[in-house]
């Protein structure tokens, strides 16, 4: 008998191609996508070239990238330098720029044969988050939200499905998750009136949503991720999100809360997660397969949404949308 639960992983690899190994992880049902870190990237063919063999496996799978701008932009050498999204805030013109930034992103991660950047931030800059910091476009929720949308548009006209993250808001916390569990101990009202704004704003311009590994004491006790308050009653309930739900690496510190992989991997999937990414630790990876496994877990429908719809190939240095998105963001001192 079928499974009821929703469940599919997202694994990484650990160089430029592909091992044997690796080709036998990515051919497991269970495995839905792929996401690429800076040592699997040297130049944009080679990452085309690997994605073709990817593709030549599993030519389903979602392959995805942290491709933000600022610090957190793994595809560089051949690739726009883009700026901190907190830098278009600053400037005139700035959802203009916002916009040609959303594309220009967009279409760099779909013309090497990717799928998917885990963007926008829609964290708010409270500046005590150093982990979020720059990363955000605002501190005022409303403004963050304009950015926010116009960015997503421009990601959209390229052919790219946007990921709203770290959902509710990882921009109070001071922690970082990566190495440590961050508490936001603020009323769901607070939430409500500041972090949240961005993410109902733009609940239907978002086709997916990342959770943060944050615990929100005055809501649940929980990590967001692994909360079905959250995902369940706020993010589907209240903001009526019915977009794919990715849990951010159950392999950081802050997800380490709920136990080894095959615990948190069970427990993303129970909170409402379609896609629990495990990264950076392939034994864990290994762990989290056999857990989805024995839960006889099905991938949910709407992960195929989130293909992208651009066309790979390395020649979008040629369109005249090209020139005046980068000429745009060169005028506002935005880009070298």
């Amino acid at each position: 008998m079928p499974s009821s639960l929703h469940g599919a992983l997202m694994v990484d690899i650990a160089g430029t191609w592909l091992t044997a190994e690796d080709r036998h992880l990515l051919r497991q049902p269970e495995v839905a996508g792929l996401i690429l870190f800076a040592r699997n990237i040297e130049h944009p063919r080679q990452v085309r070239d690997l994605c073709q063999a990817i593709r030549a496996i599993r030519p389903d799978l979602i392959l995805a990238v942290d491709q933000e701008g600022g610090r957190v932009q793994r595809l560089r050498q051949g690739f726009v330098k883009l700026p901190a999204m907190r830098a278009i805030g600053g400037v005139p013109n700035a959802e203009v720029l916002a916009e040609h930034c959303g594309w220009l992103m967009a279409t760099e991660v779909l013309g090497v044969g990717l799928d998917l950047s885990f963007a926008p931030v829609l964290d708010l800059d409270h500046t005590r988050s150093a982990v979020i910091g720059q990363r955000a476009f605002e501190s005022d929720p409303e403004r963050a939200a304009q950015l926010a949308g116009a960015f997503i548009r421009g990601m959209n006209q390229a052919g790219m499905a946007a990921c709203g993250k770290h959902f509710p808001g990882h921009g109070w916390a001071e922690a970082d998750s990566h190495v440590a569990i961050p508490v936001d101990d603020r009323e769901l009202d607070t939430l409500r009136q500041h972090d949240l704004i961005p993410f109902k704003r733009l609940s239907r311009q978002l086709a997916a949503v990342m959770p943060a590994h944050v615990i929100y004491p005055r809501v649940d006790a929980s990590p967001a991720g692994f909360s079905r308050r959250w995902l369940q009653e706020i993010l589907r309930g209240e903001l009526g999100f019915d977009g794919v739900i990715f849990s951010d690496d159950l392999s950081m510190a802050g997800a380490h809360v709920v136990g080894d992989a095959a615990a948190r991997v069970e427990a993303a999937f129970n909170a409402g997660c379609d896609v629990g990414l495990v990264c950076n630790d392939r034994a864990a990876a290994e762990l989290a397969l056999s857990a989805a496994q024995r839960l006889k877990v099905t991938p949910a429908p709407r992960i195929a949404r989130m293909a992208g719809q651009g066309t790979a190939g390395l020649d979008y240095r040629q369109q005249p949308r090209w020139l005046e998105a980068l000429g745009a963001l060169r005028a506002a001192h935005l880009i070298d």
